[in-house]
């Protein structure tokens, strides 16, 4: 990157996505190879997913209907209740095959990624070869950061659900407007709450990969980090999360429900959204580490190049050894 660490502070949503195109275009040959190793299958699997979903629930939707056509204890309504069982059991096995690998790819794409730019970053010299070497080391810690986020996720879930029930039983008894009208404040609420630890979990995927800390500890460092570019954070992240529905929408309407069409302009429509969807998804994860800079550069916490650098040089020399702190991340620089 040639602007100035002093200097990123000031990077806007617009410029934070034109910085992030000029290292695209820039590391075009290294970027399109790890595309197609991590990405492409990624957002194969993503895409398939929707596919396969629709197809295995449209038939259970199918056998349920006949079910409730049929007479009950007579063979054909026990074979159609023994076949929605097995559907029902193919469909979770599905799910969870599906979660399992996009965990898998998600985690070695932001892995790749975040090494890459940090490497651009430091001016380091960078092949594929290296940055496949060092992922399997560094997807472990950020495994730790997204087991935590799941729990915090989870415990925000449960709070929610039970504040909503209490709520509702309150309210409704005193009121039943008074009680929709504090639902939809708390719904509100509850979708702002769940943005937020979204945008913690994405910047502290960065600081597993470029700090000393992972789990909570990323967390919590990503949050203070957002302080002060929290809109900015909202701002990309929605633009980004919108052209991701967008096309996955799309994807559904011209392609899974596309039954208008023919089956040559069906494969176009999904090809042509596999692509654009793959470009989405490396755009995002460089975004989410030029944010990370960002953010650093606003809060003055210079980054020392060269100890960044022998920081992600210990990835290829083995085993992970911490970075200091001190000897990297807090070096503040005078305004």
């Amino acid at each position: 990157m040639d602007i100035e660490q002093e200097e990123m502070q000031f990077l806007g949503v617009f410029d934070i996505f034109k910085e992030a195109y000029k290292i695209i275009l820039t590391w075009r040959k290294i970027f399109s190879q790890i595309t197609l190793t991590l990405i492409f299958p990624l957002s194969l699997l993503i895409l398939i997913h929707i596919e396969v979903s629709d197809i295995l629930f449209r038939k259970i939707i199918h056998n349920e209907i006949d079910l409730d056509e049929t007479q009950v204890g007579t063979p054909k309504y026990n074979k159609l209740s023994d076949l929605i069982s097995s559907e029902w059991t193919y469909l979770w096995l599905f799910k969870a095959a599906y979660f399992t690998f996009l965990l898998i790819f998600s985690l070695l794409s932001t892995s790749a990624v975040v090494y890459t730019v940090a490497s651009v970053f430091t001016a380091r010299e960078l092949s594929f070869k290296k940055v496949m070497s060092v992922v399997p080391k560094v997807w472990k810690r950020l495994m730790v950061t997204f087991l935590w986020t799941f729990l915090a996720f989870f415990a925000y879930n449960v709070v929610a659900m039970i504040l909503l029930i209490v709520v509702f039983v309150i309210m409704g008894a005193v009121s039943y407007y008074l009680g929709i009208g504090t639902l939809v404040v708390l719904g509100v609420s509850y979708v702002g709450g769940f943005i937020y630890l979204g945008l913690v979990w994405q910047l502290a995927s960065v600081v597993s990969v470029l700090e000393d800390a992972r789990g909570i500890q990323a967390m919590n460092k990503s949050k203070a980090l957002m302080k002060g570019k929290m809109w900015t954070a909202i701002f990309i992240f929605g633009i980004l999360t919108v052209l991701s529905f967008v096309i996955q929408f799309a994807f559904q309407k011209l392609v899974v429900h596309g039954w208008s069409f023919g089956e040559l302009d069906r494969i176009c429509y999904g090809i042509l959204s596999l692509l654009v969807f793959v470009k989405l998804m490396l755009f995002g994860l460089v975004i989410q580490t030029i944010l990370y800079f960002v953010c650093k550069s606003f809060h003055h916490e210079n980054i020392d190049k060269s100890a960044l650098s022998d920081h992600l040089e210990v990835y290829l020399l083995g085993e992970y050894v911490p970075l200091k702190a001190k000897d990297v991340q807090l070096e503040h620089f005078e305004v």
